[in-house]
């Protein structure tokens, strides 16, 4: 395969990616028109048997990265949307959850006014502030940052949003006599 063929991932920077979320719901998908019992437990077996040993080989590559203190090589595993993937699935990736929610904060255009109030048990809890006060763009707004969180952070089950706006409104009223 080149790189300018593919069957399943997205081109990019001349690098070829694929969905690690995609794939795995793939291989279930596969795993489950399986019909005879006996051949769904071999194909199983086989599947935890090939991703053990790929979790293995990447904790190595961490190890070795690491141990020469190669920051740059490290850097660059971690910034692969592949790689990445691959190390969170395997436990093996240098950020924690929260660091990661956060860098995808940060690098999102309304990220600057999501408040990062914890991670927690698969569960990402935010605070907006600022964005439009009408509910669709509030509502568009929302869904962005969580598929910018998903991509970096496939093990977030939710993200609770709760507004900053629910501030008291000024009244005005009378001047006091």
């Amino acid at each position: 395969m080149t790189h300018d063929t593919m069957t399943h991932g997205t081109m990019t920077h001349d690098t070829m990616t694929h969905d690690v979320a995609g794939t795995g719901e793939r291989v279930e998908r596969l795993l489950g028109a399986l019909m005879d019992a006996g051949a769904r437990t071999t194909a199983e077996e086989l599947v935890r048997e090939i991703v053990g040993l790929y979790g293995a080989g990447l904790e190595r590559v961490m190890a070795i990265v690491t141990e020469t203190g190669a920051a740059g090589t490290l850097r660059a595993l971690v910034d692969d949307p592949l790689v990445s993937g691959l190390l969170v699935l395997h436990d093996l990736h240098p950020l924690t959850t929260a660091e990661r929610v956060r860098a995808a904060l940060d690098g999102h255009p309304h990220g600057h006014g999501a408040e990062l109030l914890g991670v927690e048990d698969g569960v990402v809890r935010l605070r907006l502030e600022g964005a439009c006060g009408c509910p669709a763009s509030r509502a568009a707004v929302t869904e962005s940052i969580e598929h910018a969180i998903a991509r970096v952070a496939p093990e977030v089950t939710r993200v609770d949003v709760e507004s900053a706006d629910a501030r008291p409104l000024l009244q005005i009223g009378r001047r006091p006599s």
